[in-house]
């Protein structure tokens, strides 16, 4: 049953993976590059004599970054919409999940799985208590915000000054008897 499983999961992502692929290839397309020669483009050499092509390197890397971080953004976000409180539960699922598909993708060779289960471990950790997901569910109608928290700070350096004016007081006294 567990390999049918994993199986059916790996499929599932190869087939995700894909469609992704296809739709970074059309909006390559829309820009003009010829997918088919894309590596004549960054090559070294070529990259090295012409000032515009690094540019378009660095303007591609940023594409698709941007692309990586909306894909990310939007999945994790209807995750975390549909799971609320459970959507740590779901992360690690997703990441035990992926580190299997990893290390069944890449079986016989062991060191090809090095990059991936990296680039896997660092989504985990962006996606964890730092990242924007979970500082954007802070702005939540139900919970305090930024000067709403101010204020409470205030009111405690207030308290803990009224106090220790108290106790310093009290101590004047026992001295002055």
């Amino acid at each position: 049953f567990l390999t049918r499983l994993t199986e059916r999961f790996v499929l599932g992502v190869d087939m995700f993976v894909e469609t992704l692929w296809k739709v970074w290839v059309d909006v390559l397309d829309v820009l003009g590059l010829d997918v088919a020669h894309l590596s004549q483009y960054f090559s070294p050499a070529s990259v090295s004599n012409s000032p515009a092509r690094a540019l378009l390197l660095v303007g591609v890397v940023l594409l698709a970054y941007w692309f990586l971080s909306l894909t990310l953004g939007f999945t994790f976000s209807v995750l975390h919409l549909v799971f609320g409180r459970f959507f740590w539960l779901v992360r690690v699922i997703l990441f035990s999940m992926s580190c299997v598909y990893i290390l069944h993708k890449y079986e016989g060779e062991p060191e090809n799985a090095v990059l991936p289960l990296c680039l896997v471990v660092a989504i985990y950790f962006m996606t964890g208590p730092m990242g924007v997901y979970w500082r954007s569910s802070s702005g939540s109608p139900g919970s305090p915000s930024v000067e709403e928290k101010l204020e409470h700070l205030e009111n405690q350096v207030r308290l803990l000054n009224i106090r220790l004016n108290r106790v310093l007081e009290s101590l004047d006294r026992s001295k002055d008897k």
